[in-house]
């Protein structure tokens, strides 16, 4: 397993955000992690990524290189698409005098390739689309061929077609690096197009888990209310 996650539990404040979660993923296996706002999923990611401390229990990654994409890109406004995807192997202590600087022009041309957005190195991230600067996060996160990639809701904010466009390169950097990956969303396409399981969570706690194709089946109270969009069910929602 490339990520195993133990019995971790997280706390706010006195306020429960994580109880006894249990999970693992595979090389070559993407979770899609569910629920209502403020369930605990971006935290979950936080906490394998390094950014977040847990209160108990333990996170065992066969890999050290994590590559993360967020929810909003978070690209530096200032630099240029170069800069951006390059900054990871000219910054970090790891890779800083592992490359010529032709050499990381060459792994940049080539991730940018590899999702879709060649030629576009000398662009700055306002002149691009909310759908080409995921894409360009997405050449970021895997700059350094991590085995393991963590996304935060990947399709938010996005047209459909330009959602299904990033949910295909989901699932091609997937199957080319090999990866452990684990998405966050709440979009039901990127659920069933990208993900190989899925586990729900509400108040903190799993509440239910299995594929895609059971998730839009099932009578569970938790999966159905969730999957049809019902007011009425056990969770409830929490405005924002």
């Amino acid at each position: 397993m490339l990520i195993e996650v133990k019995n971790i539990s997280k706390t706010f404040d006195d306020n429960v955000i994580l109880e006894n979660i249990n999970f693992s993923v595979d090389a070559g296996e993407t979770l899609a992690i569910v629920g209502f706002s403020g369930s605990g999923k971006s935290t979950i990611l936080k906490i394998i990524s390094g950014l977040e401390e847990i209160d108990s229990g333990e996170v065992v990654l066969g890999d050290k290189e994590i590559g993360m994409a967020f929810q909003y890109s978070a690209l530096f406004d200032s630099m240029s698409v170069y800069e951006n995807v390059a900054f990871a192997l000219k910054e970090r202590t790891k890779f800083k005098k592992l490359y010529t600087e032709s050499q990381i022009k060459q792994i940049v041309q080539e991730k940018l390739e590899t999702v879709g957005l060649s030629g576009i190195e000398d662009k700055f991230p306002s002149e691009l689309s909310g759908g080409m600067q995921k894409r360009v996060g997405f050449a970021r996160a895997i700059v350094t061929n991590p085995r393991i990639i963590l996304y935060d809701e990947p399709t938010a904010g996005l047209d459909p077609v330009s959602s299904t466009v990033i949910e295909e390169y989901i699932v091609k950097l997937k199957n080319d690096l090999h990866a452990a990956s684990v998405v966050v969303t709440h979009q039901l396409s990127t659920i069933t197009k990208t993900s190989d399981r899925v586990i729900m969570l509400y108040e903190g706690k799993i509440v239910w888990q299995g594929t895609p194709v059971e998730l839009l089946t099932s009578v569970d109270p938790y999966a159905y209310q969730f999957v049809n969009a019902e007011k009425n069910g056990p969770m409830i929602a929490v405005a924002h």
